[in-house]
């Protein structure tokens, strides 16, 4: 298990390298508005994972390669789903915010989450009934970067809870109306809210690491958007909720799209 982690880390790293030799890119700048660049760097950020990936004999569910037919992949039982750039607006916006997500499944469960952030240099990796962890200012060629040292060089997730407000992860300018009853519900219960943004998966990450309390998201998202932070999150001892059943959110369904969800500690 953990020699498959170590390569799935390894795999995340070179996707960042590729993502950054685009976006740091002057054609970048110039192209980003037909979203020529985003292309290339999902391109190259998927090849240079699969170069990884494929050597651990796990099939591959990623969102570059979606396409694969449910009657395939259903026979699964455990498998890499990968988003090789999570976040396109943030990509854009060149706000750095965006991330490479890798998570390892297992019947429906992702067991395992890697989230590299490739302009703020940190990692987050979690293994579900084990731990997670934080690393800053990783270098993309960190060739020796594994879970073991992680343990010993990271930061365990969730931090201690500093004397704060309770805090629940949302957009201060464009809040759904379900997402503002629920908040209304906190403050009922908590006092005083407030509210933290963030892009792409690292939303599920900030509730993993403890600077927020509860992350409700009613609108649409896919299984790549959030595989990877719901393993880190059950790495920090966090829950992924589907707010249609109550239960345990699942992947590999047969529509890929997931139902609104709430991550929380």
């Amino acid at each position: 298990m953990h020699s498959l982690i170590d390569t799935a880390i390894q795999a995340a790293l070179s996707g960042g390298k590729e993502i950054l030799s685009v976006y740091s890119s002057e054609i970048a700048v110039e192209m980003k508005e037909d979203r020529s660049p985003l292309t290339l760097a999902d391109k190259n950020a998927h090849l240079a994972i699969m170069k990884h990936l494929d050597g651990t004999g796990i099939p591959v569910l990623s969102e570059e390669g979606k396409e694969i037919p449910y009657e395939v992949r259903n026979t699964w039982k455990r498998f890499w789903m990968v988003d090789p750039l999570d976040g396109t607006k943030e990509f854009i916006k060149r706000n750095g915010e965006f991330t490479v997500n890798i998570a390892l499944i297992e019947n429906g469960v992702p067991i395992a989450g890697i989230i590299y952030v490739p302009v703020r240099k940190e990692l987050y990796v979690g293994i579900e009934g084990e731990a997670a962890f934080k690393v800053e200012n990783l270098e993309t060629d960190a060739k020796d970067m594994t879970w073991s040292l992680m343990k010993s060089k990271g930061k365990k997730l969730p931090v201690d809870k500093t004397d704060r407000p309770f805090m629940v992860v949302g957009s201060r300018s464009h809040m759904s109306l379900e997402t503002e009853e629920f908040i209304d519900g906190l403050k009922a219960s908590h006092g005083d809210v407030d509210i933290v943004s963030m892009g792409s998966s690292l939303k599920i990450c900030l509730v993993a690491e403890g600077v927020a309390d509860v992350y409700p998201r009613f609108a649409p998202t896919m299984e790549w958007d959030t595989a990877a932070g719901h393993g880190i999150a059950l790495g920090a001892g966090c829950q992924v909720i589907d707010h249609t059943n109550q239960a345990a959110m699942r992947y590999n369904k047969e529509n890929l799209l997931n139902n609104w969800f709430i991550v929380k500690r």
